[in-house]
């Protein structure tokens, strides 16, 4: 909507995970080397974690984007699954056909699968995300899979991949054993204050926005202080702000815009966490990119 007044060719703070608009910070590039790592070297369980927003899943879709095609990738992102139910979405995230449909069956192929995949010199990846919301008896499945292996190499690399939640988990003594096999792990933090600002500045270019400064200094700073620079709470307040500019046809945005904005998505006076869960829900109730005070503008 006001991607032709602000002399955007794109919008630039969709939701989606683009890869054309990856931009990493400090945390982000160690965890994506981390990642990367993790799968060409064959370390078997990788765990990354991070509070919601900070960008688990823009990274996730950065390290496939890196990795070759002799690399064969299943994501599982529903944490509710039996594990039959887990078996099954594997096999069809890997293109196997299953022969029976037990559990012991399901292994004896997985394991046939992946001994070929090895021959061959191919890697497998499982990346689990949500993790932090699978049962104990679930994180036990999976860690059982990295029993498939041969004297030299896993025949599996697996990633999990969470909020802070899963490492809390992982300290509980019955997941002794998984906890103990993870190789490499990274937590993921918000962009700090200098990064906030190249982030927002580097969406506005990639969406080819050629002109003068669009957010005024203090305006960055007010995007900051109140996001703490979560990657998802800033994409939300951007896209809100600039609907407003478009609204009153001003052409800078401003720091009191930003907190009109904020406030409209009931984000001010809360911590990060609690304002990502107020902010999406607020975007259930209205279009995506307005606040309910934005909604005046268009009566």
């Amino acid at each position: 909507m006001y991607c032709e007044y602000y002399g955007l060719v794109r919008s630039p703070f969709e939701m989606t995970p683009d890869p054309s608009f990856l931009f990493l910070g400090e945390a982000h590039r160690e965890g994506l080397a981390t990642l990367v790592y993790g799968v060409k070297a064959g370390k078997g369980f990788v765990m990354l974690t991070g509070e919601v927003g900070t960008g688990k899943t823009t990274l996730l879709h950065a390290l496939l984007g890196q990795l070759d095609s002799q690399t064969k990738s299943a994501f599982i992102f529903n944490p509710r699954l039996t594990p039959l139910g887990f078996f099954r979405v594997l096999f069809e995230e890997l293109d196997i056909k299953p022969r029976r449909k037990n559990k012991a069956d399901y292994l004896i192929q997985l394991n046939e699968f992946l001994i070929e995949r090895l021959g061959k010199n191919e890697k497998t990846l499982l990346i689990v995300d949500e993790a932090q919301n699978l049962s104990i008896d679930m994180l036990e499945e999976i860690r059982l899979l990295s029993n498939l292996e041969t004297p030299r190499s896993k025949l599996i690399q697996i990633m999990l991949v969470g909020q802070p939640e899963l490492k809390e988990m992982l300290r509980k003594p019955e997941l002794r054993q998984l906890r103990q096999r993870i190789a490499l792990s990274h937590h993921l933090r918000p962009f700090n204050e200098e990064e906030t600002f190249a982030y927002v500045e580097d969406r506005l270019q990639r969406a080819g926005y050629t002109g003068g400064r669009l957010f005024k200094r203090g305006a960055l700073r007010a995007l900051y202080r109140i996001t703490g620079g979560t990657p998802r709470l800033l994409n939300v307040l951007c896209d809100s702000a600039l609907l407003m500019g478009f609204a009153r046809e001003q052409r800078v945005v401003d720091a009191d815009m930003i907190r009109e904005a904020a406030s409209d998505l009931d984000m001010l006076d809360m911590p990060p966490s609690e304002a990502q869960g107020s902010a999406s829900a607020d975007s259930r109730k209205a279009p995506p990119g307005k606040g309910r005070g934005l909604l005046r503008f268009f009566r």
